[in-house]
């Protein structure tokens, strides 16, 4: 497992002096596995990263983690970097893919619940009861509490964002199966969702 330090955990502490490599022979010194070459690159290029992902985020706490993921993301796809650009600039990139795939998640998310909630008011005209407000957290728990295969199809689908027919691929399974599992997770989370907030059908 790749450990990559904060760049805030020793404020002051003076850079190490690196040799005289390139970032391209670093990077492929890394891709083949060398971990001394990959610390060069992340000594050399983690404050800047670091820069670009509290101006992103701009909270210290998430530019940290979005950080750390930018390297680790890094690490393992090191091979795919292949000189033409300069290597901040290609960590840079990774940057902005992870925050906007968190952020294309979390939209999802959010709408998912207020299409929960929405359904909620419905069933409150109906039944005259109060509806507690649905939470992110709320959705979170319904979903854990699914069955393992239409929770994988749920996630992947109204969270991840995958296509059936990507699903059906990742999961070696029919179509058919995965819109079934989809269809089976809607209801059985409106199904947990209601009776957690104490709504009546």
């Amino acid at each position: 497992m790749l450990f990559i330090s904060s760049p805030k955990e020793k404020p002051g502490q003076p850079r190490e002096s690196a040799p005289e490599v390139s970032d391209l022979d670093l990077a492929e010194r890394s891709a083949t596995g060398d971990r001394l070459a990959f610390e060069t690159i992340y000594r050399r290029h983690v404050n800047r990263v670091y820069g670009l992902c509290l101006r992103l985020t701009a909270d210290p706490v998430a530019a940290d983690t979005l950080t750390q993921d930018t390297f680790i993301k890094a690490w393992t796809s090191m091979g795919g970097y292949t000189g033409r650009g300069n290597l901040g600039g290609w960590l840079a990139r990774i940057a902005v893919n992870l925050q906007r795939d968190q952020f294309r998640q979390l939209a999802r998310r959010e709408k998912l619940a207020e299409e929960s909630g929405r359904l909620y008011e419905e069933r409150q005209v109906h039944s005259g009861s109060v509806v507690p407000l649905l939470t992110a957290m709320d959705l979170d728990r319904g979903i854990a509490q699914l069955p393992a295969g239409a929770r994988t199809v749920f996630v992947l689908s109204e969270v991840e964002g995958y296509a059936q027919r990507e699903i059906a691929a990742l999961m070696n399974v029919a179509t058919g199966t995965v819109k079934a599992q989809l269809h089976r997770a809607r209801r059985l989370l409106r199904d947990i969702l209601s009776e957690n907030k104490g709504i009546g059908s």
